[in-house]
């Protein structure tokens, strides 16, 4: 058997002479390898743990050719919802045996090609992606033709001419959407404004067409529809929503992404005196806990982000141990409407 050297300088032998063990069985029991008793496995991990031995995952890396490491890229790490997604992928990967490592690209195209390149040089086993848009599509493609196992995180940027879907787990935007525009005309508004992010992704676009199709189906004049597109859900958009909500006629009820563009919405509004829900309803897309916390609680779109990452994971997971063939796959994720405080009939 060839001799493993671990960077401490302690070899296997080592490990082999203190556990009482063969090699084959400590080679087993480190790379977590079946046919190991719970006795073995406990005599050896003790062992190396008393002569400090750490294992060279570089030299394993050539030899297995797998570097039981998995890239994350996500547009903002800092966004409470990435984070949530990321920690339960993490325990996933983490509970097979993988670390995750995390590229945070900031919503932007060039940052996120670097980080791909990146992260495609240290030969990672698969990777999760999270593209701040569609404009890198071929950075996935290629990715993808060469081998590298990869799972969407609510974006579809891999469609090709022949249609084939990528493998992915999407949130049904589309149905929450339309869940809280149904909600807020129910009320009796009629002059919604939806503040989404870049049209480009599919949440937003989902987000719009289930907006529109309410007011299509119940027949409500579409000028009341109002979209307002923020080029990036990291940019601040107090300036913007001020104006939107100085203008002629304002908008009675506002649907806004939970975080950035949510708190510009109520900076806004206070800063103008309007009260929530007196004077504006105010509806969250993602529950987070400036939606749970604020007075009076937000209103707001709930799907379980801890499903999301799990979800990924496993799939990941799948394609990584040849579960199912190369056949793709997607999941579907629902969202929830959680009724609270902040949204009422529109004034007189």
């Amino acid at each position: 058997m060839e001799e493993i050297v671990s960077r401490s300088g302690v070899t296997i032998r080592d490990v082999a002479r203190v556990a009482g063990v063969s090699l084959s069985s400590v080679s087993r029991a480190l790379n977590g390898g079946k046919n190991v008793s719970a006795r073995i496995a406990r005599d050896v991990a003790a062992a190396a743990s008393t002569l400090g031995y750490q294992p060279d995952f570089m030299a394993r890396s050539l030899r297995t050719r797998s570097s039981g490491m998995v890239g994350c890229l996500v547009p903002d790490v800092s966004n409470p919802l990435n984070a949530t997604i990321v920690r339960a992928a993490e325990a996933c990967l983490r509970d097979a045996g993988y670390l995750l490592i995390i590229a945070n690209t900031a919503n932007d195209p060039a940052r996120e090609r670097e980080a791909a390149a990146r992260l495609r040089g240290r030969r990672l086993d698969g990777m999760l992606v999270a593209p701040a848009g569609d404009g890198n599509a071929r950075i996935w493609r290629d990715l993808v033709a060469a081998g590298t196992p990869i799972v969407i995180l609510d974006r579809d940027p891999l469609e090709d001419e022949d249609d084939i879907p990528s493998p992915a787990v999407l949130v049904d935007h589309r149905a929450g959407a339309m869940a809280a525009t149904r909600y807020l005309v129910a009320l009796g508004h009629r002059r919604i404004a939806l503040l989404t992010a870049d049209a480009d992704m599919r949440p937003s676009r989902e987000r719009i067409a289930g907006f529109r199709a309410v007011f299509a189906e119940a027949g409500i004049d579409a000028a009341g529809a109002q979209l307002c597109i923020q080029a990036s859900p990291m940019d601040f958009p107090q300036g913007g929503t001020l104006a939107l909500l100085r203008g002629t006629p304002r908008p009675t009820a506002i649907i806004a992404l939970g975080t950035r563009i949510l708190a510009g919405v109520l900076r806004a509004a206070r800063d103008l005196g309007l009260s929530v829900p007196r004077d504006l309803s105010v509806l969250s897309v993602g529950d987070t806990d400036l939606a749970a916390v604020h007075t009076p609680p937000i209103t707001a779109l709930r799907w379980s982000l801890e499903d999301v990452g799990r979800a990924a994971a496993d799939l990941l997971l799948q394609r990584l141990h040849g579960v199912g063939g190369q056949a793709q796959a997607r999941t579907l994720l629902p969202v929830e409407l959680v009724l609270r405080e902040s949204c009422a009939p529109p004034a007189a």
